[in-house]
């Protein structure tokens, strides 16, 4: 074989593992998905009538169950003691404690929910308000790997070491965020920022009467999180320019290997001259 054939068959073989890996990492580009989020002004949940889910669960190992209640309030005049329905409270420490467990709607509102005291029929000496927060989260939720939110921002929280008598106050602040597949099919969920405060409240006689309340408010921004895959054109072109452009760097390559081949011989002529 001469010496541009013996180098021209490289530089092919190169050029063929190079198309192959760039198809390959277009290919893989193709079948994925990416995840696309914009921004804007607007309640995308219309048909919800003015209303959002909200999945609570929150462990006091200090009170007895039968001193435990929820309630509702908000500014379009809601204001609700001991709410109880679809809600549960499992016996902790022997019955020492309460794990309470409630999924219950709110409105678009500003507003409250706390548990407390407050509905009990009659109201504990010295009751303990320390607990953790295991869940609170609001509408559907979101099992997408891709998309990392604030959807249970309180997960965790751990009060067990604050003082027994102190009332605590998370004031959220709540994101409409919608999630929208590959089907067109979209889901609503809420994410939600969180400070707290921690301080002992008296009533007007005197007494203390702790509770552990959830201020918030909506934001107007909505997030939205569109699911998209690369156009199927876009593919194609991506492909005719891998290959033209490799065989056009091949050909430049193959050029030049000949050019020098040629002045190579020339040089071995004019030696054995």
């Amino acid at each position: 074989l001469t010496l541009p054939l013996l180098a021209s068959f490289p530089v092919s073989v190169c050029c063929c593992l190079f198309i192959l890996f760039l198809f390959l990492s277009e290919l893989t580009g193709f079948i994925a998905t990416e995840i696309v989020n914009e921004l804007y002004v607007d309640d995308p949940d219309k048909d919800s009538g003015g209303k959002i889910e909200v999945n609570l669960n929150i462990s006091l190992p200090n009170l007895h169950c039968e001193l435990v209640g929820l309630d509702i309030q908000d500014e379009m005049g809601r204001h609700e003691v001991g709410h109880i329905d679809n809600s549960m409270k499992i016996p902790l420490n022997n019955g020492d404690g309460c794990r309470f467990e409630g999924h219950f709607s709110i409105n678009k509102v500003p507003g409250n929910f706390h548990v407390s005291t407050h509905s009990a029929t009659a109201q504990p000496q010295n009751p303990d308000m320390t607990h953790v927060i295991h869940k609170l989260s609001f509408g559907d939720k979101l099992q997408v790997h891709n998309v990392h939110g604030a959807f249970n921002a309180l997960e965790g929280a751990d009060k067990l070491s604050s003082n027994p008598l102190a009332s605590h106050d998370y004031i959220l602040k709540i994101v409409p965020t919608v999630y929208e597949d590959m089907s067109g099919k979209q889901r609503y969920s809420y994410q939600y920022t969180v400070a707290n405060k921690e301080y002992v409240a008296y009533s007007h006689t005197g007494r203390i009467i702790p509770a552990i309340w959830f201020r918030y408010d909506l934001s107007p921004i909505t997030v939205k999180y569109t699911e998209r895959r690369q156009p199927l054109y876009r593919f194609i072109t991506s492909i005719c320019a891998i290959i033209g452009g490799t065989f056009t760097v091949a050909g430049i390559l193959d050029s030049c290997i000949f050019t020098a081949s040629e002045a190579w011989k020339k040089i071995q002529l004019g030696k054995m001259q």
